[in-house]
């Protein structure tokens, strides 16, 4: 019994058939596979972490710069309303 029949077979029915060799052996394979499993897996994650570090990147990277226009904004209408109240209180001194 190799390591793609004890896959595709499912849940192992018979092993009380099986001799100590063949035990092992199916131990051995399975626990190569499952070695091969976790170090995929670690791959995907490390994958995945940078694709989300990315993003987050980027998208900070939009949010600085929506937040940099809001404050060019706002500085220019606080040097708008300076200028006006320089005029207005520049009227009322003349007055």
């Amino acid at each position: 019994m190799d390591v793609n029949e004890a896959r595709d077979s499912g849940p192992l029915v018979d092993v009380e058939t099986r001799s100590d060799e063949e035990l092992r052996a199916l131990l051995e394979e399975l626990h190569a596979e499952e070695q091969e499993v976790s170090c995929r897996r670690r791959v995907l994650h490390g994958k995945i972490d940078i694709l989300r570090a990315e993003l987050v990147r980027r998208l900070t990277a939009q949010y600085e710069e929506l937040l940099e226009q809001e404050l060019t904004t706002v500085r220019s209408t606080l040097e708008l309303v300076r200028m006006q109240a320089t005029t207005l209180l520049d009227k009322v001194d003349v007055a």
